[in-house]
């Protein structure tokens, strides 16, 4: 049976998209940093379920999870790398230390989480890896540079990863939701305590007290559960994956503004290089 690991169980996408799994009938390793907040699911399904207590940015925890899923399970079929945070700051009010741990677990928890499965992946010659970034990793808003800018390095390590392991029979897919209806917007979205008058109408309508979005997101984590599901349960996958009408028309957006001004300054480009013949 397909044994699924997932990453940042405790709320939102991550619970949803476990107990979708779970209720379909798969294995999984449902995990949190506090692995009480986990508890119940695994108790639901004590035969296809286990819970383990995984900080992303504990490269141990990570190894050890993976190791637990083998052990009870036989394998790890699925990586979701779904753990992470949101963090608002103009890019001259972020805090050095909170950037920093920003990276730790959006990217580089994420690595590890990858390089914790990918040996069993490769012996099996078979897995797939679902990493879970953001329309951040698309298009940067202001106040959202740093975490832009994590998920960024997310899908630049992600495109990379699917080139290198798809002759192995190791499928990756870049997963870019839009706004949900989940608590990235309000418990799990941090910011920098600095505020600069300056930036207060570009970064400011994006602090936590002025953004009104939270609890109004149009994206259902429950639907999102269950397209994933449909989706790594098929025979292809996307290089990425938009989740939510507001992705497909943001991004689509971005990409045509994108267009546009490579052709606007396209021969500014060319004009680098050698003359023809030369």
């Amino acid at each position: 049976m397909t044994t699924w690991l997932i990453t940042g169980c405790s709320t939102g996408l991550g619970k949803s998209l476990a107990r979708a799994v779970l209720d379909a009938g798969f294995n999984a390793v449902v995990t949190a940093r506090d692995v009480h907040a986990v508890q119940d699911l695994a108790s639901a399904y004590p035969e296809i379920a286990v819970a383990a207590a995984l900080d992303v940015t504990n490269q141990a925890q990570a190894e050890s999870a993976a190791k637990l899923a083998e052990e009870r399970f036989g394998s790890v079929d699925i990586l979701v790398n779904n753990a992470g945070y949101g963090y608002r700051a103009a890019v001259e009010e972020g805090d050095d230390n909170e950037v920093a741990a920003l990276f730790a677990t959006n990217f580089f928890g994420t690595v590890s989480m990858i390089k914790a499965v990918l040996p069993g992946m490769r012996a099996r010659r078979s897995g797939t890896i679902l990493n879970v970034s953001s329309i951040a990793g698309r298009l940067a808003a202001p106040g959202s540079g740093y975490y832009s800018a994590s998920k960024f390095a997310v899908e630049g390590m992600s495109d990379a990863l699917r080139k290198e392991v798809a002759p192995l029979g190791i499928r990756v897919t870049i997963v870019e939701p839009g706004a949900f209806r989940t608590d990235f917007a309000g418990r799990s979205l941090q910011q920098a305590r600095a505020s600069i008058a300056d930036y207060a109408s570009t970064a400011g309508p994006r602090r936590k007290e002025n953004d009104k979005t939270h609890g109004t997101q149009p994206g259902d984590p429950e639907r999102a559960a269950q397209a994933l599901i449909k989706l790594v349960t098929g025979s292809e996958l996307p290089a990425r994956l938009l989740l939510g009408s507001d992705a497909v028309r943001i991004v689509s957006g971005e990409l045509d503004t994108q267009r546009h001004e490579i052709e606007t300054w396209k021969d500014a480009s060319i004009s680098t290089d050698f003359p023809a013949g030369s």
